[in-house]
């Protein structure tokens, strides 16, 4: 076991804060993780607060942590099963996302296509209930293995269990930080569904000139269309979305089309409508703001950037006064979709 102390998380967030961890570890299994959990409990009780990353690509750190910070790295990719309609897939919670959804594009496993190039890892996907237009995570989950840190046994969660909802899960909630994820298990199509009324998809397989739709050619868009929107974190500091889209109810989102004509929205369940957050935040004129190195992207309003040396409470306090603004102006409250430590 490799542990490291007082050591820098800027490579391990994808916004390239540069906290400090007091204690660094990871672990690739279920033995090694127990291991560091007893080393956990022999240092000071001020240092056994206890942070698990996976990719960092949905945290924003605004100060050092004064504990432990375990990196998981639990790597590896199994058939469990197979029907006449899906084949099962468990990947281990440390592989990373993209990597996992291009495999099983590749095997002509359907369902992850519209997931591509999400920035994260394996284990991260149900604890928010990641999706990407018009797909969810809970549309290809069938359950997941995660271990308790105070019992010390593996658990294993169906769908129903982890109680998703719009990018949220009973891991956000009520078993918050008292779980750990080990593993996930997917339910594939052997003959796709397509979902492509959702962002641009169909504009971009025509641009492409893709006749036929294929798996292959779904993924191969939606990663066009990500790249031609959101900044890549190895060119500059992001979390991707920064604030979840609103919904809202019937007669509020009426109101609002009353004097924006233009506002942007998209379904949600009955009664209901979910507004688009970057055209919130777009229409306040904060679209390719900059203070210091704290920033809106250019391209997308929905996104901050750390332009180089951005402080976490810098990213932090904009994020605030862009909550405020888009209260003020259309009476919407923002929430926000990353984690602030």
């Amino acid at each position: 076991m490799k542990v490291l102390e007082n050591s820098s998380l800027k490579p391990y967030n994808t916004f390239g804060i540069d906290a400090s961890a007091r204690w660094l570890a990871s672990f690739e299994d279920t033995e090694s993780l127990e291991e560091i959990l007893h080393a956990v409990q022999q240092t000071p009780v001020s240092q056994q607060s206890l942070l698990v990353l996976g990719g960092g690509s949905n945290i924003l750190f605004t100060n050092n942590w004064p504990g432990w910070v375990l990196r998981n790295e639990i790597r590896g990719i199994e058939e469990v099963h197979e029907d006449a309609e899906y084949v099962y897939i468990k990947a281990g919670a440390g592989e990373n996302w993209h990597e996992f959804t291009q495999y099983c594009i590749n095997k002509g496993w359907a369902g992850l296509e519209n997931l591509s190039l999400i920035p994260g890892k394996v284990g991260a996907s149900p604890m928010q209930n990641i999706g990407a237009y018009g797909v969810e995570l809970r549309d290809v989950f069938w359950d997941l293995e995660a271990y308790h840190k105070q019992d010390k046994a593996v658990h294993t969660f169906t769908a129903l269990d982890c109680e998703f909802g719009y990018r949220d899960s009973v891991f956000k909630n009520r078993y918050r930080d008292q779980f750990i994820i080990l593993s996930v298990t997917f339910r594939l199509r052997k003959h796709p569904i397509f979902h492509l009324e959702y962002g641009a998809i169909k504009q971009e397989l025509e641009k492409m000139g893709a006749h036929e739709v294929a798996i292959q050619r779904v993924a191969q868009a939606v990663m066009n269309i990500r790249r031609s929107k959101l900044p890549d974190p190895a060119q500059i500091g992001n979390a991707g979305s920064f604030f979840k889209n609103p919904v809202i109810s019937q007669e509020k989102y009426e109101e609002l089309r009353g004097h924006y004509p233009q506002i942007v929205s998209y379904p949600a369940k009955e009664g209901f409508v979910k507004l688009a957050a970057g055209w919130l935040i777009e229409q306040c004129g904060w679209k390719g703001y900059r203070k210091g190195d704290a920033g809106c992207h250019e391209k997308q309003a929905l996104v901050l950037v750390n332009h180089g040396a951005a402080k976490g409470d810098e990213i932090f306090t904009l994020s605030q006064e862009i909550l405020e603004s888009v209260q003020f102006k259309f009476g919407v409250t923002l929430e926000r979709e990353v984690n602030i430590i």
